[in-house]
């Protein structure tokens, strides 16, 4: 393992504070939202859809344009990260990686998240790429970034059909992070613990984990997707074949 790549909305940053700026905006309890985008998350949705579901036909992207305008934006501190994300990053920079943040936010975003100085080698988001996930152009954009071929790059994120299985299958390594409401709900669908390399709690648990792949590893001249760990070909290097509902939409 050479890169690993972080996802932004709940695998670094909680996003309660970003869904009760819509609740606040929208003129409803934080309450209503949160629930209404624990129904899309159970259904598959994309997590927009409550906020369509409070104002139907909502053009989400406009609104949000409109609380820009409107200073009422996006606000990221150090307050919104996870406890874990400090120590996590530097303890995989000290074993030697190059780390990369990169996930679905704005322009703005990408601003904050770099003023908290993270012990991160690049920070970047989505629309500073004009291109979002799932969209394999997204995970194109990740390789150009990371300085490693794609199976030495591990992306690791909360949402199965955002972060896990496109990055998969454009030949990336993945780890699930159980944690915000699609992480915690999908995290023990069989598409989801047959697809990642890990399935982790916490950004501190993966450390250990890269350091026992690497020392697993030497001496093993395989590379590649369908190489895994205790030296059993996996499944498939191909796009997972999942049964749940689909996991559409980015947040």
């Amino acid at each position: 393992m050479e890169t690993i790549v972080f996802d932004i909305g709940e695998t670094l940053v909680r996003d309660d504070r970003l869904w009760a700026a819509w609740a606040d905006w929208l003129g409803v309890p934080p309450h209503t939202v949160s629930a209404l985008v624990g129904a899309a998350v159970t259904q598959g949705r994309d997590s927009a859809d409550a906020l369509r579901v409070l104002r139907p036909g909502m053009d989400v992207t406009e609104a949000y344009g409109a609380r820009v305008a409107a200073g009422r934006g996006d606000h990221l501190g150090e307050r919104d990260l996870y406890p874990d994300v400090r120590p996590a990053l530097a303890e995989l920079r000290a074993l030697g990686l190059r780390v990369i943040v990169a996930g679905n936010r704005s322009a703005r975003a990408g601003e904050l998240l770099r003023a908290l100085d993270l012990p991160a080698d690049l920070v970047v988001t989505s629309e500073e790429w004009g291109v979002a996930k799932p969209d394999h152009a997204f995970f194109e954009r990740v390789l150009d970034v990371a300085g490693a071929p794609a199976h030495a790059t591990l992306y690791v994120g909360d949402h199965p059909a955002d972060d896990l299985f496109p990055a998969r299958s454009c030949g990336l390594r993945a780890a699930h992070i159980r944690r915000g409401p699609y992480g915690h709900w999908w995290a023990d669908h069989p598409d989801v613990t047959r697809t990642a390399d890990w399935c982790v709690d916490a950004l501190t648990d993966l450390p250990a984990l890269i350091a026992a792949d690497r020392t697993a590893g030497q001496g093993d001249d395989r590379t590649g997707p369908d190489a895994v760990h205790d030296g059993t070909p996996a499944d498939t290097a191909d796009p997972p074949a999942h049964n749940c509902p689909p996991l559409a939409g980015s947040r």
